[in-house]
């Protein structure tokens, strides 16, 4: 790998004489296996070379914090190196040093994952999710939310609370009070003292906090169909999606995953967990699976969104091993999140809309909803489309229907008034 990045026989020479040349190799093979240019692959070379020659190569497990210092240390050792300007240290380059050798140990298997912050709750927390998994049967999403909730709610009470028989509804109702003053909203508040009531109930049940506190966690007052869903107008999408016509590889793919959050109304996990063989091309039909119903529905292709696909897939997509549809643009290539998938929509909605306010994913599903009442579907055939379990779910679509809304206010009660 060396021969090929490196032209200078001292410089290869350099790098051979330094310590774990085959395992650098393994690692930069792996990089490059993950779409990293040539150029980057270099820089990674000379970063592992400060690695080894500045971090220790003999611990079993390195902490996170201890990578950190070492990063900060490496250049009093290493004067300088090829790929700084005027070969001189600054904190990107102890960044991306740190960033690299994060990497590296991990790699190696000799990188502490363990999150040391709040160590004292690690075991609640796991404990918590198995129940929910083995014993309640959630789905994953449901269990990955509440344990990030509630791993934020302990971390948030360290280091006052160092047993969670001190815990007092005091403290619960303070961290709901602190969060609301954050700007979340009465059902997002609602769902969070749900998630703490799970796991309060819990740990009463395993005697590791004080008997009917769960009780005493009250949520938000709801209303039944109190607000109106924010969606997009469908003159809206037509026309961000009209917008999206360059030919650039983030631009290509973009228009790939908009086309598929707006045509079929899907959710920004599903469009991030499809893979490569849900789509059938000879059927022409593409498979989304619904985590929480925990099953998966079918859906036939368009034209519109066949031909996006088959440009992002053809022309534009990086080879990689990673079966998910939608990959980073940039090197390392790795599948997109949920939580990529929103920046994308609120960038390329923004670019049309003169500095108003971005819309999100969850805008363009309702505007699909939106479009397919207007269009005369009822409203069961627009739970199925997105997925509902229930009628009451989207029931509130009907709210928005105003033309049909107008005929009922119109209606001649005569003599039952």
């Amino acid at each position: 790998m060396l021969d090929h990045l490196h032209q200078s026989a001292a410089v290869i020479a350099r790098h051979r004489a330094a310590p774990m040349l085959a395992d650098r190799e393994r690692f930069l093979a792996h990089c490059a296996e993950q779409s990293y240019k040539p150029r980057m692959l270099r820089k990674v070379a000379w970063l592992l070379l400060i690695i080894v020659s500045c971090m220790p190569t003999d611990q079993q497990v390195i902490g996170r914090g201890e990578i950190r210092r070492l990063a900060r240390l490496a250049k009093t050792h290493m004067k300088s190196h090829p790929f700084t300007a005027n070969g001189k240290w600054s904190e990107h380059t102890c960044q991306l040093l740190e960033r690299y050798a994060i990497k590296w140990y991990s790699f190696l298997g000799q990188l502490d994952t363990t999150n040391r912050s709040n160590s004292a709750f690690n075991h609640h927390v796991s404990a918590f999710e198995r129940f929910m998994r083995d014993e309640r049967g959630l789905s994953e999403v449901t269990i990955e939310t509440r344990c990030l909730r509630v791993g934020n709610f302990l971390e948030s009470m360290l280091p006052a609370l160092q047993s969670l028989k001190l815990l007092t509804i005091r403290d619960l109702d303070d961290y709901l009070h602190l969060q609301s003053e954050r700007g979340w909203c009465r059902s997002s508040l609602s769902a969070l003292a749900s998630d703490l009531r799970s796991f309060v109930r819990y740990a009463e049940g395993q005697g590791w906090c004080v008997a009917g506190l769960a009780a005493l966690i009250e949520s938000p007052r709801m209303y039944s169909d109190e607000r109106l869903p924010s969606y997009m107008t469908w003159s809206d999408v037509q026309a961000l999606i009209a917008s999206l016509t360059r030919d650039d590889a983030v631009t290509i793919r973009d228009r790939a995953i908009i086309l598929l959050l707006a045509n079929y109304g899907f959710r920004r996990g599903e469009v991030a967990r499809l893979k490569l063989h849900d789509i059938d091309w000879e059927e022409m039909t593409l498979k989304i699976t619904r985590e929480k119903q925990r099953r998966v529905q079918c859906y036939p292709l368009t034209q519109i969104v066949g031909d996006a696909l088959i440009r992002y897939l053809t022309e534009v997509r990086p080879r990689c091993s990673h079966r998910e549809v939608f990959l980073a643009m940039k090197a390392p290539s790795r599948p997109l999140s949920a939580e990529s998938i929103s920046p994308i929509v609120r960038s390329r909605s923004a670019a049309i809309r003169d500095g108003a306010l971005a819309y999100s994913p969850h805008n363009l599903r309702h505007a699909c909803a939106q479009h397919l009442l207007s269009e005369g579907f009822s409203l069961k055939k627009i739970g199925d489309q997105l997925g509902h379990r229930s009628a009451t779910a989207t029931a509130i679509y009907a709210k928005i229907d105003l033309p049909r809304l107008r005929q009922v206010a119109e209606i001649d009660l005569g003599e039952l008034l």
